[in-house]
């Protein structure tokens, strides 16, 4: 691997002045061609005045045609970007969690260097997370395409204000509920706003969809995994305000009640580079520890 591209955490620059530096480098001593994205070239210039003339700059989505290995800078976020653009056969991506929470970003800032230097050298392990792909029918034209990692999520601008939608699969519908809207949810992406919304945690080897319901009205209406090997049809009843439709919390689109939401497993894949000494059920419980708190008590 002698082609590495970048992807940053947007804005900041302040958690990138000591790490990002050593990091390049590092590479470049080791004979490494840098890349990162043409809109990061006046960020880069600030970040590494010294080294920038030795790096290169190339339109983003060239970073993963040219690149044969992603580092991404961040967190999740960065990470679940990164992955929403893989293709067929794409780099995959060294995941550099520069925060505390990072679920699905696999390596520390603190501790990196080693794993990385066998994966430039050809030793890792690969994680495939599964991407979905998310079509807006207007009628019956298509007006919007793209995928999501963690979720697709349904809901209205007012706050506390109801609506109803439709879920269908199969050309049968699952059920009619109201409420402030819902979200879908992979198995990967089961631990993030799904989780917080009352989901259920899902292993990412359980092939599967969540469909949790915001604050429903109905107390029978409760989450729902089914199969990922069916198409989901969302519709929305007629009902006043603006409907969004958010795809992990990054790409958005107004929607309304002439509109279909179809979800279907993708065939693509994005290509994680696995941190050998983590397993999903380590992450689970030291992410989850981070929100306990600890009772004394008095003698």
């Amino acid at each position: 691997m002698d082609k590495i591209s970048f992807i940053l955490k947007p804005r900041g620059t302040t958690e990138f002045s000591g790490i990002l530096t050593n990091l390049v480098k590092w590479l470049l001593k080791m004979g490494k061609t840098i890349i990162f994205s043409e809109d990061e070239a006046k960020r880069i210039q600030k970040l590494l005045p010294k080294l920038y003339s030795k790096v290169e700059f190339l339109p983003y989505d060239e970073l993963f045609s040219k690149g044969e290995l992603i580092i991404t800078l961040g967190g999740d976020g960065s990470l679940l970007g990164a992955s929403r653009k893989s293709q067929k056969n794409g780099p995959p991506i060294f995941g550099i969690n520069l925060g505390k929470l990072g679920f699905i970003t696999e390596f520390s800032q603190f501790d990196f260097y080693d794993s990385l230097e066998e994966t430039l050298n050809g030793k890792f392990e690969i994680t495939l997370l599964p991407l979905f792909k998310v079509e807006v029918q207007r009628g019956k034209e298509p007006i919007f395409r793209s995928h999501f990692v963690n979720d697709a999520v349904i809901n209205k601008n007012d706050i506390s204000r109801m609506f109803t939608l439709s879920l269908e699969t199969n050309e049968e519908q699952v059920t009619i509920f109201s409420g402030d809207g819902v979200i879908v949810s992979s198995p990967i992406g089961s631990t993030a706003y799904s989780l917080a919304a009352g989901g259920p945690i899902i292993h990412p080897l359980v092939k599967s969809l969540a469909i949790t319901p915001i604050c429903p009205h109905s107390l029978t209406n409760r989450p729902m995994v089914i199969t990922d090997d069916s198409a989901l049809i969302i519709k929305v009843y007629p009902t006043n305000g603006q409907i969004n439709l958010t795809l992990d919390g990054q790409e958005y689109l107004e929607i309304n009640n002439q509109d279909s939401v179809i979800i279907k497993k993708s065939s693509l894949t994005a290509q994680l580079i696995k941190n050998p000494q983590k397993t999903y059920f380590h992450t689970l419980k030291e992410k989850f520890a981070q929100g306990k708190v600890t009772i004394k008590r008095s003698n």
